[in-house]
Order: structure tokens, then C-alpha cells, then sequence
């Protein structure tokens, strides 16, 4: 008996030639119908035939689906047949029948690679060979459905030899498949000078070779931007790229060809391979091997190094003429700003490049490259972009409105929250940056748009004067909608339940660590121990305060906040001589005569700070390790590096009290053990010390809330959450795994998911969901005001 079933498909279904594979499977099972895409990234198949064949058509379903697709859910529906003859692939639809994800950018499959270095003439060297397999997606997409005529490929009509193979069923990976092209028919490269006028040679990857060879610097048209490339051996280059882009000691990512090259450079751990080859191909932090030829230049001070392997043809075809085989390949843009993408902003780079390496394709949406590295057992994410993004979660709650999330101010992104979806766009950066603040308002319109959505709650940080915060008033008090202000640090909480999937009647714990964030006392947060019950978000311990002596400043120079701690346990004479010793006064521009006005404003009480960043940097000044912040993170980042082989010299020593109704992690006392030891121990292992005991502390303190709560989830999260001294003490001192933040950044990068989460169980708590130990305080509102209630 004749049955129909309609099939409607969710996950990454479109992009991936998937509508050419249910088109084969069901001419190979002898059922009829169509399939096509829809409007909200999903896939819909009508199928019909007898049972047997429809059996067999759901078993190749689900056994043999493309390579790089992905099924997150299945809604299946008998229907009553029409009788169709044969199966075709319909136009698409704009119909929303089930959400699912956006097409992300995938890497060159081994396939294309192959074509490309020993192919017909067609694809033999061809820069932008794909497949449906691989390949450019979000990056080139106007809007959904994922087709040609929607993405940047539309000004590229097929050739007949490329249309013969789009309309040939037995071809896997080109059958129907979007973004294909040959080198008769697809985008052209073009090599232009720092004056943007064109340079005519026969082969623009070889010239473009030849200057990087010799010590040039070339600017290449990536998939979701430009990057810069040169040699990552000669320390004088890479000196020079540096003072062009005025990065002064920030790691500068590298490409290598391919692995055996990787194993020349870095450590290679085994978990880690696949990630470096897999579809993605993001940036990896490896340990450099030893005797690697890298430049000191590239990662200074630092034992790891951020590589990837080419994603793109033209990558590859550009590393394998150069005599390295490896290149620097970072970020194409000036200090702050968004990476260039579009051949208008070329001019922004003349005066770091000599060349641009360009094609005619449109970089419709820009992609930052994705980073991640190893932690805990496993790896987190620090950047969420290329192949990654727009980031698609499943949230444990069905959202009952639409939730258009700013994020932060630095190193963030927004996201949407609707039905039953989380998306997290791209990174985008720090929106002080007037540059970077509108890329991130396009990036957020672009998820609202792809989906057909308008929000219905507008979702922002409690900080008053962050920019991204100011611009979500604006919009929501143009749309008419609620303005709803999660505090920073319930954000980064709320983050890492969501990716964990936990439901709102579960009690949690969480510890959070990060720099700096609004508190909702009038001091600013860093070091937190939040809790969630039926009743809201709690913080219910902290760090110990201490005074950040000139704000900003004290981030920027370690010692001013070394100064600070150490006032709780020395006196002022003591400290000058202490710092004139250990050399730490020399970070201070002014030297003593800063030293002597630093002191005097931690006489004054303000502003006080629970900051782990800054705790972190004071340890690192005195340890002589980093005296100077360049970028973010880097007086941490550099501890946690030169303690990675090191060991606790004693047991963690009591650091927990009981202050005001809080429970206080007193960090002063573990900057005195320090001083106890100096010059008896390694810095090595003070450093290791300093971390665990820290983690240690931490640990024990939430182990105390997760009993008297009933909670057996301890998530940790924000931008120290991926340091893996201070998880390993975290979780020695609470005494299960904590749940880390992986595929979401547990930095900035990722708040905007937990402003959406965090939002929408607050919305539905009466009368207050944020309180600070037994003190209740106003609920994240439906209302801006200037600040918190205390």
C-alpha cells in the first residue's frame, strides 16, 4: 500500500549537499517525492512508496549522510499520498517549518585538495575549488535558504563543464551543490601594491610567494577576511610586522601546510589532531617544540604557539611555494579594529603591507578565525569564528520570546535567543572601537534577518557606560520593547549552564573568574561564587577586596595592583624597599614617584576590586614575569605559562573567612606565602602555588553552597576559566570536575548566550532574581536605570 511521509530536518542540513543525497537515496530506494530547503535553515522531504521502500529510504537516511552534515532533530509526519512520479529537488521555500542552523564555513575537504594539486586543467591549481562537501557558507550568504542565488557565488554563472556536473546525479560531491565554480568560470585573484594599483604577472600566488620569501609582507583575501602574511623565521620581520601594526608582544597566529610541517614547530598531543585537521581547522595553542626555528618574535614570553592549517585552496597553493612551508598569518587590520574584508578598507592596510593578494569574490559577513586550546581534559574555545559561528545551542527551556543579547564591550559578540534556539554570531571584538560597534550591530541585524525575526527583548549588560549597552537602550526604545540588564558575572554563570543543559529547577553553583565586570554593590567584580536556586542568582562569596589604583591604570601596570594587596600586611616604606628590590617598581612609567601616588590612593578606599585578573597580574609582576599589560590577559596568561611545569610547595593555606554574611577568599594571604618563599623556591613554582591555592580556595568555598543546596554542578566560567593550574586546585578543593564552558567561550566572547539564558529565568522569578548574600537587591529590569540598587 502506497504511504507518504513528510520529513522536515534540522541541524546542518543545508550547505552540505544534503538535498543531492536524499535526491540519490531515493532514486536508489524507489521512493517519490522532492525535497528542498526552507527558509529557517532546515530541510523538508515528502516520500513516498510502499513500506519496504520507505524503510530502506530511512535507513540510507541514516546511515549514510555527507560527511561534514549533521542532524540535531527529526520531525516526521504520515501523510496522505499524491501520487508524485519520481523524486526532484524542489525550489526552495521561505516557509519557517522548523529552526535550525545557519551554513557555517567549512574547510577544504582532501578531496578538493587533491583536485587541486593533481586534477584535470579545470581545477589543477585552482584557488577557489569546492565541493558540496567544503567550502565557503555563512561568509558569502546574503540571506537563508543556503543558495547561489543567496550568496556572493550569484555573480558567477556555471560554466557548461561545472552545470554538467551540478545536474549529474552521480556525482557526490557536485550534484546540486551551491558554491562550486572551476577556473573557466569562478572568482579571479588579482595582485595588487601598498598603492592599490594592480600588478600584471602570470600567477599572483608565485610573485606573492617571492616577496614573502625575500621579506615582504602580503595581505591574502581569506574567507571571512584578510590576514597578513610573512616569514615567521626572520626576527626582523616579524619586529617590522609588529611595528607596522603597533602589536607590540601579542601572539601572532601561524599557518603551516600541513602536519608533518606542525610537527617541525610545536608539540602535537593526540587529542589534538583531529581537531587541527578536522573540518574547522581553527587555531590551536601547541607547546613550541624545542629547537623549533619559529622567532621568539612571534609568541614572546610564551611556550605556545597559535597555528592552523590552510582551510582554503588558496592557502594552501600560497604555503607550499614558500621555503618555510609556514607563515605568520594573522588578523589583516590595524590595532582595534575589525579585520578587513571588503577591497573599500584596502587602504587602511597600506602602510603594513606591500602587497594585497585579492580576489573578486564578496566577503559578504566577516569571520574571525577560531581558537581554542587544551584545558582540563579537553579543549575550550577563546574565539568562537570561522567554522564554528554562528554558534547554534539548544537551550533547556523553550524561549516564549525573542531575545537580541549586545554581549559585552571587549572581545564579544551578540547572540539571539527565539523558540528553541541560542545563536552566537561571530567575534567581533571590542566595541569601544566605533568600527568594531557597527560590525557588531550588522552581525546581530544578520541573525535576526536569516531567521525572520524581531525582538521582542533587547538584552544588555548592567555596566552604564558600556557602548553596546547604550545602543540596546537605543533599539529598544525605538522597538518599543523591555530592556532587560544582566550583571556580568550571572551572565558568565548563566553561559556555562546553558551549554551544560541545565533545567531551571536544578540548584547550581558557580564560580566565576575574570578581570573586571559591574558589581552590584558599587565595587568591581572579578572573583565570584554565584548560586541559583527557585529564588533567583545569588552571589554568595567573593575574592577579597582590594583597591585598584587609578581604575584602567591598575590593569595596565601590575605593579600598581601589587602595591595595593600588599598594603594589607606591609607598611608603606616596606613596600618601596620590596619593589625597588625585586626590580617591580621599574613597571611603573613614573617609577617611585608613581609608587608614592599609588600608595596615596589606596589610602582613599576606591574603587575595590575581587578582580582574579588582577590578583593574576600582581602575582606575575612580583614573580618578575610581566610588568606590563599590552594585551588582554597577558600578565596571566604569561603566570600560567611559566608555572606549567610546576608543582604546589605545601598544602593550600587557609584562606577562607566569613565577612558581612559572604564567604571571602583572602588573595592577600597568597601574595605573602609568595614573599615567605622568594628567592628559597623557583618562580616556576611559586607561580604553579599561587594558581592552585587560588583554585584551591575557590573550590572548597563553592563545595560548602553546592551540599547546603543539594547541587552536584559546579560551572565555572569567565576569561580565567580555561587556565588549567587554577581548574585543577578548583577541582581538587571542590571535589568533583567543574563544567566548563567548551564550545561557548568562557571569555567575553560567549556572554551574550548567557544574557539570554540568565534573562529568561529571571523573567519568569518574583519579585527579585539578583541578590548579594542575605541582602536582596533589584531584579535585571525592564527598565535602564543609571545603577544598581545596593
Amino acid at each position: 500500500m502506497l504511504k507518504a511521509l513528510r520529513i522536515i530536518l534540522s541541524g546542518r542540513v543545508q550547505g552540505v549537499g544534503f538535498r543531492p543525497f536524499i535526491h540519490r537515496i531515493a532514486v536508489e530506494s524507489g521512493v517519490s517525492g522532492y525535497v528542498r530547503n526552507m527558509g529557517g535553515g532546515e530541510v523538508e522531504i515528502w516520500a513516498e512508496g510502499g513500506s519496504e521502500e520507505l524503510e530502506r529510504f530511512l535507513k540510507l537516511l541514516r546511515l549514510e549522510s555527507p560527511p561534514p552534515a549533521r542532524i540535531d532533530s527529526v520531525r516526521m509526519v504520515e501523510e496522505r499520498p499524491n501520487g508524485f512520479e519520481g523524486f526532484r529537488i524542489m525550489s526552495s521555500g521561505r516557509e519557517v517549518i522548523l529552526d535550525s542552523t545557519i551554513p557555517q564555513d567549512l574547510a577544504v575537504c582532501k578531496w578538493c585538495l587533491e583536485e587541486v594539486a593533481h586534477g584535470d586543467e579545470r581545477r589543477r591549481g585552482y584557488p577557489f575549488n569546492s565541493c558540496a562537501w567544503c567550502g565557503p557558507r555563512y561568509s558569502m550568504m546574503y540571506r537563508q535558504p543556503y543558495d547561489r542565488e543567496n550568496t556572493s557565488m550569484n555573480r558567477f554563472p556555471l560554466c557548461d563543464e561545472c552545470l554538467r556536473e551540478y545536474r549529474d546525479i552521480g556525482d557526490k560531491r557536485r550534484y546540486h551543490a551551491q558554491g562550486i565554480s572551476c577556473s573557466r568560470c569562478g572568482p579571479r585573484l588579482r595582485l595588487l601594491d601598498s598603492s592599490l594599483r594592480e600588478i600584471r604577472v602570470s600567477d599572483p600566488i608565485e610573485y606573492a610567494a617571492g616577496l614573502i620569501d625575500g621579506g615582504g609582507i602580503v595581505a591574502v583575501k581569506g574567507i571571512g577576511g584578510y590576514h597578513i602574511a610573512c616569514l615567521a623565521t626572520d626576527d626582523d620581520v616579524v619586529l617590522e610586522l609588529r611595528r607596522r601594526k603597533r602589536r607590540p608582544r601579542k601572539p601572532l597566529a601561524l599557518m603551516a601546510l600541513d602536519m608533518d610541517t606542525v610537527e617541525r614547530i610545536a608539540e602535537i598531543p593526540q587529542g589534538l589532531r583531529e581537531l587541527l585537521k578536522g573540518e574547522v581547522r581553527p587555531i590551536v595553542l601547541l607547546r613550541r617544540r624545542i629547537g623549533s626555528p619559529v622567532s621568539q618574535h612571534i609568541a614572546p614570553g610564551l611556550k605556545t604557539l597559535g597555528i592552523m592549517l590552510p582551510y582554503t585552496p588558496l592557502h594552501y597553493l600560497l604555503l607550499s611555494r614558500v621555503r618555510d612551508r609556514f607563515l605568520v598569518m594573522t588578523s589583516g587590520n590595524l590595532h582595534g579594529d575589525p579585520m578587513v574584508r571588503s577591497e573599500h578598507h584596502l587602504k587602511t592596510l597600506s602602510g603594513v603591507v606591500e602587497a594585497f593578494l585579492t580576489h573578486d569574490r564578496e566577503i559578504v559577513n566577516r569571520v574571525d578565525d577560531p581558537v581554542f586550546r587544551p584545558t582540563l581534559g579537553g579543549v575550550a574555545c577563546l574565539r568562537c569564528g570561522r567554522g564554528v559561528a554562528p554558534l547554534t545551542l539548544k537551550p533547556p527551556i523553550r524561549f516564549r520570546e525573542v531575545y537580541a543579547a549586545f554581549g559585552s564591550e571587549l572581545q564579544t559578540s551578540p547572540a539571539i535567543g527565539f523558540r528553541d534556539k541560542v545563536v552566537l554570531a561571530p567575534y567581533q571584538g571590542d566595541a569601544d572601537n566605533p568600527r568594531v560597534l557597527r560590525e557588531h550591530l550588522e552581525a546581530l541585524d544578520t541573525l535576526l534577518r536569516f531567521y525572520g525575526l524581531e525582538a521582542g527583548r533587547v538584552v544588555a549588560d548592567l555596566h552604564p557606560l558600556y557602548a553596546t549597552r547604550q545602543r540596546a537602550e537605543r533599539l529598544a526604545k525605538a522597538s518599543g520593547v523591555p530592556l532587560i540588564l544582566v550583571q556580568h558575572h550571572i551572565a558568565h554563570m548563566a553561559s556555562a549552564m546553558l551549554e551544560h543543559g541545565h533545567r531551571p529547577e536544578e540548584p547550581a553553583v558557580g564560580v566565576i573568574m575574570d578581570g573586571v565586570g559591574y558589581g552590584l554593590d558599587g565595587a568591581v567584580w572579578g572573583g565570584e561564587i554565584i548560586t541559583w536556586d527557585s529564588e533567583g542568582f545569588m552571589r554568595v562569596g567573593r575574592l577579597e577586596y582590594h583597591v585598584a589604583p587609578g581604575g584602567d591604570l591598575a590593569a595596565r601596570y601590575p605593579a600598581r595592583m601589587l602595591a595595593s594587596i600588599l598594603t594589607r600586611f606591609m607598611d608603606e616604606d616596606k613596600i618601596t624597599r620590596l619593589m625597588l628590590e625585586r626590580g617591580v617598581v621599574k613597571g611603573l612609567p613614573r617609577g617611585l614617584r608613581e609608587l608614592e601616588s599609588v600608595l596615596i590612593q589606596v589610602r582613599s578606599g576606591r574603587p575595590l576590586t575581587s578582580s582574579t585578573g588582577r590578583l593574576l597580574d600582581s602575582v606575575s609582576a612580583l614573580l618578575g614575569i610581566c610588568l606590563e599589560r599590552t594585551y588582554e590577559g597577558e600578565p596571566a596568561i604569561m603566570l600560567e605559562e611559566h608555572s606549567m611545569d610546576g608543582r604546589a610547595l605545601s598544602r593550600p593555606p587557609d584562606l577562607i573567612t566569613r565577612q558581612d554574611g559572604e564567604t571571602v577568599i583572602l588573595t592577600s594571604r597568597i601574595v605573602e606565602y609568595l614573599l615567605d618563599r622568594l628567592g628559597r623556591e623557583s618562580i616556576r613554582d611559586l607561580g604553579y602555588s599561587a594558581q592552585y591555592f587560588l583554585g584551591y580556595a575557590l573550590g572548597e568555598a563553592a563545595a560548602e553552597f553546592m551540599r547546603s543546596l543539594g547541587s552536584r554542578a559546579l560551572y565555572v566560567s569567565g576569561g580565567a576559566a580555561v587556565n588549567q593550574i587554577i581548574l585543577r586546585g578548583i577541582m581538587d578543593g571542590a571535589g568533583v570536575e567543574p563544567r566548563l564552558n567548551r564550545l561557548v567561550p568562557a571569555n567575553d566572547g560567549g556572554i551574550a548566550v548567557g544574557q539570554v539564558y540568565a534573562a529568561a529565568l529571571m523573567e519568569g522569578q518574583q519579585p527579585s532574581s539578583l541578590r548579594i548574600s542575605s541582602s536582596r537587591v533589584s531584579k535585571a529590569s525592564r527598565t535602564s536605570p543609571d545603577k544598581p540598587s545596593p
